[in-house]
Parts: structure tokens; C-alpha cells; sequence
């Protein structure tokens, strides 16, 4: 059994006798930067936001990026005060969140908290948190079309960005693979890449742009400085290249990880889709190997 396996079993098993390790006690000075999209254990999060982060911090990550915010325009259920507190009680702090287009309705009714609907009070909530990065994190396909709707969404980007930076944060675009989709001899992506370089940045899903046979190292030397979030995902060994704990499957972490300057990386968040068992060992084991092997 590994030291990394030994503190995940000793502090699950504090927590779940209802014994929390203080931040002092769990974060040390100059401890590297390992983040968790929360997406991750999103279930265990609409349950129990308050047990599930302790968990989350026992194991060792410091930082997350949230998944929740969008039509309750509050974050996981608590106000953007009450939230952070929470976040400062186990030691963690939120660099970064998704957020929706909103172009798409819900049923009939338009969706608040979202890009095109309420942005000021967005913007606003995000600062209370003390967020330094906002993700438009997914396009629904009716948000997709042609290149020219592209431009129209590279075009909100731009509007959304510029409020983003009233209140010194920094807006950016999380990718799938169906932005790497040729129309007319041009991948969207280039498209969205075509926003204001300044306004608009690019959190990278290594995973899909994996998936999409793209390189994410070219794509670092081609637009150099453009991406500062990253998504560290791995794509397992079968035919159909589902999602794997970090280092269990193909992508070549350590290699990219070389390229971080040139990409501009400030964060990275680990992120599994769907996992195999319980979410909390998925990420214990990413953590495990980015501890030892990339930071």
C-alpha cells in the first residue's frame, strides 16, 4: 500500500467519524497547486456540498472549479458569501467556475445566471467568491450551427469578457471534440480562437482535444499564452477511449506538463466523467500520480 493510499484511508476514515482536519493541518506552505472540477463528484456534491468538500480536501486538493451555478444563481445551494466560507474552512480556495451560454431556453423560459441572461449579477456573485476565471463550459447543439453562429458566439465572448475584466477576472472557453468538426474546410474552434486574445481565453479539456485527434501541444506553440486553465483527463485503453483516472491511461501528462509555460497554465483542475466505482478513489488515484509525477 502506497504513503498516498494510507493518508486517503486515514483522513476518509476521520472524516467519516465526524473528526475534520483543520486547513493548518491539512496544507502546508508552499504546497503545489492540484485542483478538482467538481463535476467529478457532482452526486456526492447535490447531497452533501459540506461533507463532500472535506472529502475533496483530505485528500489533498486545495483548489476546485464549480459546476453548479447556473438557473439557482447561487453556488451548490449557498449564497457566494456562504460558500466561501465553507471553501476557507477546509482549505480550499475556487479559482475558477462554469457557466452557460444561456442561447438555449428551458422549455419556454429563458435561463438566468448565464452568459446572455443576468451576466452583471454573475460577474458580481463570481467577485464575492473571489474567482479569478469564468468558463462558458459547454455549447448545446442548438448553440452550435453554422461558423457564421460561431462568430456570433465568439461575438458574446468578446461582450462577456469585457464585464469579466470590470471586476479583474478573466473570462474563458472550456472545448469539447465537436468544435474540432470541419465546416467548410474550418474547424469552429478557430473560430472562437478568433475572440479578442485578451478578453477571452481557453481552459483545455486534454481529454477531448485528445478524443478530436488534435495535439495539445501544437495548439499551445500556435496560440502561446492563450490557455491558463487546463482540464488533466485521461482516455483509457479500450476502443472507445472512455475517461481514466490520470496516468492510468494513453495521454502523455508528463510530456504536455513540459509545455506549460509556452500554453500559459496557471491552474489545472483533474476531471473524470464518469467513474469506474466511487468518484472519491477515481480522484484519489489522479492525485496520487500528479503529486509524484507532474507538479
Amino acid at each position: 500500500m502506497t504513503s498516498d493510499r494510507r493518508t486517503f484511508l486515514r483522513n476518509t476514515t476521520l472524516l467519516s467519524s465526524g473528526i475534520f482536519l483543520t486547513p493548518k493541518q491539512l496544507f502546508k506552505p508552499g504546497k503545489p497547486t492540484i485542483g478538482l472540477q467538481l463535476y467529478t463528484v457532482r452526486d456526492a456534491m447535490a447531497s452533501d456540498p459540506i461533507g463532500t468538500l472535506a472529502k475533496v480536501a483530505a485528500i489533498g486538493y486545495n483548489s476546485v472549479e464549480g459546476a453548479t451555478y447556473t438557473g439557482t444563481e447561487k453556488f451548490y445551494g449557498m449564497s457566494p458569501k456562504d460558500f466561501k466560507a465553507v471553501l476557507n474552512n477546509n482549505g480550499l480556495k475556487m479559482q475558477s467556475s462554469h457557466y452557460r451560454l444561456g442561447e438555449q431556453q428551458e422549455g419556454d423560459k429563458i435561463v438566468q445566471g448565464t452568459i446572455l441572461h443576468d451576466w452583471d449579477r454573475v460577474v458580481d456573485d463570481a467577485a464575492t467568491l473571489g474567482l479569478k476565471y469564468m468558463v462558458c463550459a459547454f455549447l448545446t447543439p442548438s448553440e452550435r450551427g453554422s461558423l457564421d453562429h460561431y462568430k456570433y458566439v465568439a461575438d458574446q465572448l468578446n461582450i462577456a469578457g469585457e464585464r469579466c475584466k470590470k471586476s479583474g477576472i478573466q473570462l474563458c472557453y472550456h472545448n469539447h471534440n465537436f468544435e474540432f468538426i470541419k465546416q467548410d474546410g474550418k474547424y469552429p474552434y478557430d473560430i472562437l480562437l478568433g475572440s479578442d486574445k485578451d478578453l477571452v481565453k481557453m481552459e483545455m479539456d486534454i481529454y477531448w482535444v485528445t478524443k478530436a485527434r488534435q495535439n495539445p501541444i501544437s495548439l499551445f506553440q500556435a496560440h502561446p499564452g492563450r490557455f491558463p486553465l487546463w482540464h488533466v483527463k485521461d482516455m483509457d485503453r479500450t476502443p472507445e477511449e472512455g475517461f481514466a483516472a490520470v496516468g492510468t491511461g494513453i495521454i502523455d501528462f508528463k510530456e504536455i506538463f513540459r509545455h506549460k509555460k509556452e500554453a500559459g497554465l496557471k491552474y489545472f483542475f483533474v476531471e473524470q466523467d464518469n467513474c469506474p466505482g466511487s468518484p472519491f478513489i477515481s480522484i484519489q488515484e489522479s492525485y496520487s500520480y500528479i503529486k509524484r509525477n507532474l507538479v
